[in-house]
């Protein structure tokens, strides 16, 4: 409110060469439109200050006073109008270029915000609040360093401003910086502790560090003072997951699609969760949803025809079939639940370990190569088809994948391990001795029982 007195002494040098009746007339009106503007009251405002602008067409404090007025009703662009003319009159105002940059920001203009910002800051570069509002600007334009500077600046000036502090997380946390994001949102919540946002933002950054009870705790708090708010759920069951509370993670998902019915993440995560438990129905039912559920980011997936198993080859090396079967049966890998992308990889490949575990290995095949397709360098999804490759008795083209799997992945240790037992089947016996033994040295000792058996 203290912007809106802004040149009431300005106004009355300027009226002295005017006749007394003017002089009077005008300066009555200016004061009228503050203390209405003041009191909430911007429609009478705006009159009060066109009337001033009839006695006087180039006072500027009265066009950025209407601007302020217009600005306070949302009437962005009558506001913008307002403040060009106040800046064509006085062109040395900072607060003229300042005001105008918030409005323009509000319209989602940022690239012209940023230069009014810049100008506000060249005529008086000790405002605070200039330096934050072209930071966000920055920000939204994903400039995240020159965003980051302008915050920095902006808390020099006021290190306890709680916006520029949660701005300044915020574009932390999207720098991927976590600690001094968890920093930024921790100070905010020390100086004002009922803000929701702050619990969930500095949850997100403990989660990325790996304090996964730690995000649950801060999540828990967000979800008390808003329970109503989908992705605090949502990500308190990611955070669950995590910590294989894998019931107490279906819940915050079942809380999350009570809220938000088509949220892509909760089907995916639930899915997730009920594999976890065995529940491989119900999880292809909700990963199914997580590939369904429309996107605007996400293109209609292209059909292919796949081929989904030739011939099973015959066992020509030391090595049987069904022991090869019984080896590759023993191998358990706890895959990590990962963020879901907008092409949905990751739902397809989790619905087709799920249809894999359910003993559908042909939609499992689909899946998989779904997610491939989808995402190139998906590890995990080559190594679990060439398992299905393997049950089919595809053992070569079980190796070419597992592969891909071990250029994308160099440690995947278990990919060694059944390179080497599938290359033992065909026959390939020092190729996959030297795959055991890069396993069995990467600290996977049943690959040292092979290799006493077949390479000695």
């Amino acid at each position: 409110m203290k912007y809106l007195f802004l040149g009431l002494l300005a106004l009355t040098t300027l009226l002295k060469s005017t006749s007394s009746i003017a002089q009077r007339s005008a300066a009555d009106y200016f004061e009228e439109g503050n203390t209405k503007a003041r009191t909430g009251n911007y429609v009478g405002a705006i009159q009060d200050f066109t009337q001033v602008l009839a006695l006087s067409p180039d006072h500027a404090p009265s066009y950025f006073n209407r601007g302020l007025s217009k600005a306070s009703l949302k009437d962005y662009r009558g506001a913008i109008s307002d403040y060009d003319k106040a800046i064509q009159i006085n062109p040395k105002e900072a607060l003229y270029f300042e005001s105008r940059g918030v409005c323009k920001s509000l319209q989602q203009e940022f690239s012209s915000a940023l230069q009014d910002y810049s100008m506000a800051i060249e005529l008086d570069p000790d405002q605070a609040k200039t330096y934050y509002n072209r930071g966000v600007s920055h920000a939204k334009l994903k400039n995240l360093r020159l965003a980051l500077q302008d915050l920095d600046k902006a808390l020099s000036m006021d290190p306890d401003d709680v916006p520029a502090l949660y701005a300044r997380g915020s574009c932390r946390q999207d720098l991927q910086e976590y600690a001094g994001s968890l920093a930024d949102f921790t100070r905010v919540i020390e100086l004002s502790p009922k803000r929701t946002g702050a619990y969930g933002s500095r949850g997100l950054a403990k989660f990325e560090l790996g304090d996964y009870q730690g995000a649950v705790d801060d999540f828990t708090k967000a979800m008390a003072l808003n329970p109503d708010e989908s992705w605090y759920h949502t990500n308190r069951g990611f955070a669950k997951n995590k910590l294989e509370d894998f019931e107490g993670a279906v819940q915050d998902y079942d809380k999350t699609l009570e809220l938000e019915p088509n949220n892509v993440e909760a089907y995916y995560g639930r899915g997730f969760a009920k594999a976890k438990l065995n529940d491989q129905a119900g999880a292809i039912k909700d990963l199914e949803m997580a590939i369904k559920v429309k996107n605007q980011y996400l293109a209609a997936p292209k059909k292919k025809s796949l081929k989904f198993w030739a011939k099973p080859e015959p066992s020509v090396g030391p090595l049987s079939l069904d022991t090869l079967n019984q080896f590759r049966k023993e191998v358990v890998v706890n895959f990590k639940i990962k963020e879901i992308s907008n092409e949905r990889a990751e739902a397809y490949f989790l619905r087709g370990t799920s249809y894999a575990k359910s003993g559908n290995t042909k939609s499992a095949f689909k899946d998989l190569t779904r997610a491939i397709e989808l995402s190139p360098n998906y590890s995990e999804a080559f190594y679990q088809r060439a398992l299905i490759r393997s049950e089919w008795g595809n053992q070569q083209e079980a190796i070419l994948d597992l592969t891909t799997t071990l250029k994308l992945e160099p440690s995947f240790t278990e990919a060694y391990y059944l390179r080497g037992v599938f290359k033992l089947n065909i026959g390939l016996v020092p190729e996959g001795c030297e795959d055991l033994s890069t396993a069995g040295g990467m600290g996977y000792k049943q690959a040292y029982t092979l290799i006493a058996s077949y390479c000695n």
